[in-house]
């Protein structure tokens, strides 16, 4: 546009076409080059050719943020180029992907957020089956909660790892956002029942009783579920977040009703292989220890001397032994790194037995 004079509407529509012109010839460019990584890759190891690398994508995410000139923010730039990888990647085959379902799950907008949407997602009805569908092969990864900020760990998901060899290969952060839906038809003074998962309605219930004192709280097996049932219910509504609002066709009547407004869920990825360090990792592992006194300061003590931040512990009871505890611990870094490998060196006298859950990039979206 010239500099001389203001430009007019016309001239701004034809500058935003002449961009979008170079941004699609770019992007099919980078397309172009992502398929040449993947003929190296199966020309180099045609048996065992993995495409799809969480530590890359980790690098390039954050160098997307860290560079970003606005005024998109870097969250919404970095998710333009999550969709761009996804579409890339899916040029030589889509990933499947299993995660919690059903449909509409927010374990669902985990799985796109992380790998975006040109991913086949495949729904399944526990965290077990979705372990089950990854060790066999069935999907590539898999995508299952593990703690909320509200309500604390989900033990079930803890528990598969006690018997399964599946590695941790990634992390997702997701803002937990529920909103009233209602279906075409419905009044707001008519609404005499209240559909959602039972987390959900303890996490909207000072919103409910400030707006729905009278509704029935009906407590079913998802938010997804809850969404379903009320498009033939003009009395009701659901509680659920904005992937069952989009896939049911619900209006959202309130937005953003959780008593919580920082009500966060993680995610962790699931895979078959290890992961190479990506600059900035966690690392879970899971340890018994003996059933002595200053067991658990015994355990605690080598990471904090070397500097190695803790950043979760929990407790399950052991399968094996009664009243001996299993602990699993995130921590920041990577099971290469050298000061990780002295204090798992240190504390093998301790221990009964450790296994590695895996090695991962920190959640960047």
């Amino acid at each position: 546009m010239s500099d001389n004079k203001t430009p007019t509407l016309d001239d701004i529509r034809c500058e935003i076409d002449r961009i979008d012109t170079e941004l699609m010839n770019l992007i099919s460019e980078r397309a172009r080059c992502a398929q040449a990584v993947a003929e190296v890759k199966h020309r180099e190891n045609p048996e065992t050719t993995v495409f799809y690398r969480p530590e890359r994508e980790a690098q390039v995410l954050t160098r997307v943020m860290s560079r970003n000139p606005g005024p998109l923010a870097n969250e919404e730039m970095a998710r333009l180029f999550r969709e761009i990888m996804s579409a890339c990647l899916a040029l030589e085959q889509p990933l499947r992907i299993a995660f919690l379902g059903p449909l509409g799950t927010f374990t669902q907008t985990a799985a796109l957020k992380h790998f975006g949407h040109s991913v086949v997602a495949v729904p399944l009805a526990n965290i077990d089956d979705v372990f089950r569908e990854v060790e066999a092969g069935s999907v590539n990864y898999g995508v299952v909660p593990v703690e909320n900020s509200s309500e604390g760990m989900v033990n079930h998901t803890l528990d598969s790892f006690l018997d399964s060899n599946l590695r941790i290969i990634g992390e997702v952060e997701l803002r937990i956002h529920h909103h009233l839906l209602v279906a075409e038809g419905t009044r707001e003074d008519s609404i005499s029942r209240i559909y959602s998962h039972q987390q959900s309605l303890a996490q909207c219930r000072k919103w409910l009783d400030a707006n729905f004192p009278k509704a029935e709280r009906v407590a079913v097996s998802s938010n997804a579920e809850a969404a379903r049932r009320i498009k033939g219910e003009w009395h009701s509504a659901a509680i659920a977040g904005e992937t069952a609002a989009e896939l049911y066709g619900l209006t959202k009547r309130h937005q953003r009703i959780e008593d919580n407004p920082n009500n966060t869920t993680r995610f962790l990825i699931i895979g078959p292989e290890p992961i190479p360090p990506s600059g900035d990792d966690k690392t879970s592992i899971m340890i018994s220890v003996k059933n002595t006194a200053g067991a658990l300061y015994g355990l605690l003590e080598p990471f904090h001397r070397r500097g190695i931040n803790l950043t979760r512990i929990e407790s399950r009871p052991s399968r094996n032994d009664i009243w001996t505890y299993v602990f699993f611990i995130d921590f920041e870094g990577h099971q290469d790194d050298a000061v990780v490998q002295e204090v798992i060196t240190e504390l093998e006298p301790h221990m009964r037995a450790i296994k590695w859950l895996g090695s991962y990039p920190k959640a960047v979206l």
